[in-house]
């Protein structure tokens, strides 16, 4: 008798969610609806962005165009063919426009993958969605104002004896090159906030292993920086160092073995 009193006095346990299904033939059907959807907004963005193509350009070039009239060089860039251009701004109305309607684009991604997702997962859309860009965003920014500039300004100097003929192709390539590197580089945080939510990194494996990720982070920075002094290695690594700590503490903060912790600390 007295233990049914206990066991009455206890709070009912939880039942385990269920996991959503689908049949393959309606994640093909879903996968379809969200292309569509998003190859749509694309054509929008990229007719919208069609209309901008000349300013978005001449805000691609402003860097080259300030260092080339620093060094006292022709500030104009050059083509070898003549449909060269009309390709150019093909290639930036498309991107420009991707960029443009990417919160839409990444909305798609996540109504794809939410059904196969438990409902206190899916409270996670808006900090994915709003994260994802603005880091994104932040670090061409970062790229754009602080990288680029002087990686340019270093080659430029450091050649100033020869007379520049730089394409318009060659300088785009090299351009998307830097700030869409810099923004991936930047996008590192989201992706550790997956892995730790599948509990596949800890953050005590990630501070364990510090030094050996520093290690990487300058070889790739050694890597991915057009220019060979220490300092453009030093300004490319300085934020993706800063980034790991910051997705230590993601890891520990989303970590399932750190959740339950959390939890049976209240409960308790």
């Amino acid at each position: 008798m007295f233990d049914s009193a206990v066991d009455a006095s206890r709070p009912p346990e939880a039942k385990p969610e269920a996991m959503p299904t689908m049949g393959f033939l309606d994640h093909l059907e879903e996968l379809r609806r969200r292309l569509v959807y998003s190859l749509g907004a694309v054509a929008v963005g990229f007719f919208v962005c069609w209309g901008y193509r000349e300013r978005i350009y001449a805000f691609m070039q402003k860097p080259i165009m300030d260092a080339l009239r620093a060094n006292g060089t022709t500030d104009k860039l050059v083509y070898l063919n003549p449909i060269e251009p009309f390709n150019l701004y093909l290639k930036i109305a498309a991107l420009a426009g991707l960029f443009l309607t990417s919160p839409f684009v990444l909305y798609q991604v996540w109504m794809f993958i939410s059904p196969g997702l438990y409902r206190r997962e899916k409270r996670y859309v808006v900090p994915f969605m709003v994260s994802t860009i603005a880091l994104f965003a932040i670090g061409g920014y970062f790229g754009y104002r602080i990288v680029y500039p002087r990686a340019l300004d270093f080659l430029i100097d450091f050649s100033k004896q020869f007379q520049p003929m730089i394409t318009i192709s060659e300088y785009t390539s090299l351009f998307l090159s830097i700030i869409l590197g810099m923004g991936l580089v930047f996008e590192m945080p989201i992706i550790i906030f997956f892995l730790a939510l599948m509990g596949i990194v800890s953050a005590g494996f990630m501070w364990k292993n510090f030094r050996y990720a520093i290690l990487l982070i300058f070889i790739v920075a050694a890597i991915v920086t057009p220019t060979p002094d220490v300092l453009s290695m030093c300004i490319f690594a300085a934020p993706m160092v800063a980034l790991y700590a910051v997705s230590i503490g993601i890891a520990w903060f989303v970590h399932p073995t750190q959740r339950r912790a959390r939890r049976e600390k209240q409960a308790s």
